[in-house]
This record gives C-alpha cells, structure tokens and sequence, in this order.
C-alpha cells in the first residue's frame, strides 16, 4: 500500500491537478503538521483517500470547528486506530518554545501525553508492535536540532522503547541541517523517517519501501 506522507512545505507538484496521474497508486495521505489545511483537503479530495495527520507547531489549536481541521480527514492526534491491516497512532506538537502557543509542549509535558496514548496503543496492537507512529517533532537526539525551537522530544524516545513502533514518520526539522548521511534512521529497532517536505512510502504488515 503506497502512502504519500507531507509536512512543513507546500510542494508545487503536489498542489497540482496531474498529482493523481503522477503518483496512481498512492491509498493513503499522512500528514505530519505545519501545513495549511487546505493543501491537506485539496489531496484528499483529488486522491478520494483517507487522511490521518497531526498538527505541528504553527498549526491552530484543535477545537474542532472548520477553520481549526482539516475536512475529510481525521486528525490522530492522541489516538490509535487501525486501516488497511496497519494499525497508526498520532502525537502532534513540538518543544515549546515561547511562553504560550498551540502545539507546544515542554518535555514533562509530552511526558504525561505519551502516558495517556500508551495504554490506546497496547489495547489495539494487543502485545505486538504498533505498525506506524505519525508525529510532527522528531525523538530527542535523533533528527533534532539544537536550537530552541527544534529540539526533539525526549517523551518519544520513551514511547518508541515502549511502543516497539515499526516505522516512525515525522517532520518539523530539515534532516541535511545535523544529518547529512540519511533522513533515516534506527532507533531501538524502529525506522524513524524525517519525510519533510514529503515521501512516497511503499508500506505492508511486513516492510516498508520509499519511493521518494
């Protein structure tokens, strides 16, 4: 199952009405935050496929009105659920950076949200690994920056070690900046991928393959 997984950075070439005819296959879009919600309505309207993101550091807050969603998708942050044999869980946000803001959090913050998450994912994996982990902010140390506002989060070093996540799909940080080896990397057996701006992922119960 071919996912098409965006963040940070509106791609001309996607924003485009050839998109479905450039990539055919594509059966799901991911959407790892600061994006407008627009461009996320505009896939899923042209590619008529489910939607799951997580809203980043510059995106509103969620109160579920129109202006603070995107329509036609589901915004996972918090939650678990299972599509196409695959079972996904979402956690949005970034360090906080500035005195108040959404999608900001400090660390013991993230802390008490992985808390809250960790037990919806066992109940739906049922002892075995959750297939794909969908966040905006990279893991501490991995991906990360030093300055202030990029610094991963040490919450999801934590949920990746408890969780066993397969795969882990994030964006918020421009991996050639600190990586310049690979925006892949392997963390206690899980393949964390910085997909920013976008990644065209080959993705079973089995292996995962980016296209892109």
């Amino acid at each position: 199952m071919k996912i098409l997984a965006v963040s940070d950075e509106m791609i001309d070439r996607l924003y485009h009405p050839a998109v479905k005819s450039n990539y055919p296959d594509v059966r799901m879009i991911v959407g790892c935050g600061d994006l407008p919600y627009n461009y996320l309505e505009f896939l899923v309207t042209v590619f008529n496929v489910p939607l799951y993101y997580v809203p980043g550091n510059h995106d509103p807050e969620f109160l579920r009105s129109e202006n603070s969603r995107a329509e036609g998708g589901l915004n996972l942050d918090g939650r678990v659920i299972k599509d196409k044999g695959i079972v996904i869980a979402g956690l949005g946000g970034s360090i906080r950076y500035r005195p108040v803001g959404p999608n900001q959090y400090t660390q013991s913050e993230m802390y008490m949200r992985v808390i809250k998450l960790l037990p919806r994912i066992l109940l739906k994996t049922r002892g075995k690994k959750l297939d794909l982990l969908i966040t905006h902010s990279p893991p501490f140390g991995i991906h990360d920056d030093t300055d202030p506002t990029h610094v991963g989060l040490r919450a999801l070093n934590f949920l990746i070690k408890a969780a066993r996540p397969r795969y882990m799909l994030h964006g918020h940080t421009i991996f050639y900046k600190n990586n310049v080896g690979s925006h892949i990397s392997i963390f206690e057996q899980t393949q964390i991928i910085n997909i920013n701006p976008f990644r065209i992922l080959d993705i079973n119960p089995d292996k995962i393959e980016i296209k892109h």
